[in-house]
């Protein structure tokens, strides 16, 4: 038994079968996840999970360093690609919190390091029994969007701080019975 949430599409299955609720420790696929993740806001995982290759070509391979010297023309040809999501303000979004992590990671030495120490650096299993278990954000990806707003990080709310906390396995919330759980 699985998640039912990927249902049958297979690039979903993939996803929860082998990334979703994996403990992650690579600053680069973790920048990789919180790009995507607020560009979901709004949107369904499937959507982005879709466009994700068109978005690591768009973001230079989620290349931090990159990324945040995107200048005018670079921004302009984003709002023109059709192979992502085109949202203005997470565009900017995507080029600011590049910047921002690269401070982070001058501070705590990684980006894991700082994300991580908002669930001392241990993944915390849930036991949901069903999707309607799970909950939408809880007070811990509240203080790291709390945190992550005054160190300058945009779209960055609760809702997408839990998102990528499930997704970087911060937190595992495969259900009970689950093929993946604990994995």
């Amino acid at each position: 038994m699985r998640c039912p949430w990927p249902s049958n599409d297979p690039l979903m299955i993939e996803y929860h079968d082998k990334e979703w609720g994996k403990p992650l420790h690579d600053d680069k696929k973790l920048f990789e996840f919180l790009v995507l993740e607020s560009f979901q806001a709004g949107l369904s995982w499937r959507t982005v999970l879709h466009k994700r290759e068109n978005f690591r070509k768009a973001f230079a391979d989620f290349d931090a360093k990159k990324i945040s010297s995107f200048d005018k023309k670079k921004f302009n040809s984003l709002m023109m690609d059709a192979g992502i999501i085109r949202n203005r303000l997470k565009i900017e979004a995507a080029i600011n919190n590049a910047k921002c992590f690269l401070q982070l990671q001058k501070e705590f030495g990684s980006f894991d390091k700082y994300v991580w120490s908002f669930v001392n650096h241990k993944t915390i299993v849930n036991k949901p029994k069903s999707l309607k278990d799970l909950p939408a954000k809880t007070k811990i990806s509240d203080a790291m969007s709390e945190d992550m707003g005054k160190r300058g990080f945009k779209f960055r709310g609760s809702t997408i701080c839990y998102a990528f906390m499930q997704a970087a396995g911060m937190v595992d919330d495969h259900l009970v019975g689950c093929e993946c759980k604990g994995k």
